[in-house]
């Protein structure tokens, strides 16, 4: 996620919901989002990134995701269709079902190179479960979820312009957070 502040808020909601609180989707966001089956909401969290095609056309995979310090990361093999389309066309979106939230990131995906970096979406990844390593500029691991392609897997770092909120518990409620 970001730690600035948006620069503008709007309430999508057309029900009379209240706004809802940037200060909540910071929270929700930063919670423990993990992947593992029957951890999260409905039986567990499925991140989904879209990338653009050559054609203009989307591209939409899973993909793992790590919050690591109010920044959101994930990994790609560079080969794949969405690590080609990134390559081209930094411009994305990932989104995520959390309680209370249904989370829309629409912004660009950077590839990371600092070292510095890298060790600490290692280290994020290993608190979630997945036993990483640094090797020339990529994470490498016994395993990584089918859509990452092959190893090694690049890591990319999101950098929002805007965020969606949609509610998925009380009070409900739609937000736009633009940055």
């Amino acid at each position: 996620m970001t730690e600035r502040a948006p620069a503008t808020e709007r309430n999508l909601d057309g029900y009379g919901a209240p706004p809802i609180p940037w200060k909540r989707v910071r929270e929700a966001a930063a919670g423990d989002i993990t992947q593992a089956p029957e951890t999260g909401g409905p039986d567990r969290h499925t991140a989904w990134l879209a990338t653009i095609q050559p054609d203009g056309r989307p591209h939409v995979v899973p993909v793992g995701v790590f919050f690591d310090g109010g920044t959101l990361y994930f990994t790609s093999g560079r080969r794949t269709r969405k690590g080609r389309n990134l390559a081209r066309d930094p411009r994305c979106t990932i989104t995520v079902a959390t309680h209370p939230f249904d989370l829309v990131f629409e912004g660009r995906a950077d590839l990371v190179t600092d070292a510095d970096e890298l060790a600490r979406v290692r280290d994020t990844a290993a608190a979630g479960g997945w036993e990483a390593t640094v090797e020339d500029g990529a994470l490498t691991a016994e395993y990584s979820a089918p859509s990452a392609g092959p190893p090694p897997w690049h890591v990319f770092r999101v950098v929002p312009e805007t965020v969606f909120a949609f509610g998925a518990a009380e009070p409900y409620g739609a937000a736009r957070f633009d940055f």
